[in-house]
């Protein structure tokens, strides 16, 4: 299987984030976000915890447990958190073998996928949970076609079904878009988004 490497591009998507994470404010945590039933702050605990997850499993063995992926709510400095977060697995992505089977217990606990594939996972939760936090600041956030393109490629490939309906599901049901509709909006319908 030829595995696409995704690291520029993901690095990209960080930085991306990272921007709109260096504006929020304490005042800002509860805000709603397109993750009913998170608020800002309990969106910002996922991303946080998630780097620190999926940094893990590729730094580590390749079976980081379930608990390294836990939400890790920010404390005074949100954007310090997350920034240092974001670094850990920017080291752990750059060193990692593409093909090495790597375990994600919250998407199955039997069976691995290759590195490369892993950080294709995080590069959409990245550019789409970049987009919800700005959506909650009420702030612009455009990714490149690059980083669309990208992302829509992963998107095609996430699993529909009940579990997209229940409590804390990062990803809504999938929600109807016109056949024209650009990669973008195509992109979030798929996440169960729409632009706004």
């Amino acid at each position: 299987m030829e595995i696409v490497d995704l690291r520029s591009l993901h690095r990209r998507a960080l930085k991306l984030a990272t921007v709109t994470v260096e504006r929020v404010t304490p005042a800002d945590a509860t805000r709603s976000t397109p993750c009913p039933p998170w608020d800002l702050h309990a969106l910002l605990a996922h991303l946080i915890g998630q780097n620190h997850g999926f940094a893990a499993a590729v730094a580590g063995p390749g079976d980081a447990p379930l608990e390294a992926f836990a939400p890790r709510p920010p404390a005074a400095d949100p954007a310090a958190e997350w920034a240092a977060s974001a670094e850990q697995l920017t080291l752990a992505f750059a060193d990692a073998d593409l093909q090495r089977p790597v375990l994600l217990p919250e998407i199955s606990a039997e069976h691995p996928f290759p590195a490369g594939v892993v950080i294709g996972f995080h590069l959409l939760d990245t550019v789409v949970h970049g987009w919800d936090v700005a959506t909650a600041l009420e702030v612009e956030y455009e990714p490149d076609d690059e980083l669309v393109a990208a992302t829509l490629r992963v998107a095609q490939f996430v699993p529909t079904g009940s579990a997209r309906e229940q409590p804390g599901a990062a990803f809504a049901p999938v929600l109807p878009v016109a056949v024209d509709a650009a990669p973008w909006p195509r992109t979030l319908a798929l996440l169960g988004r729409a632009l706004r």
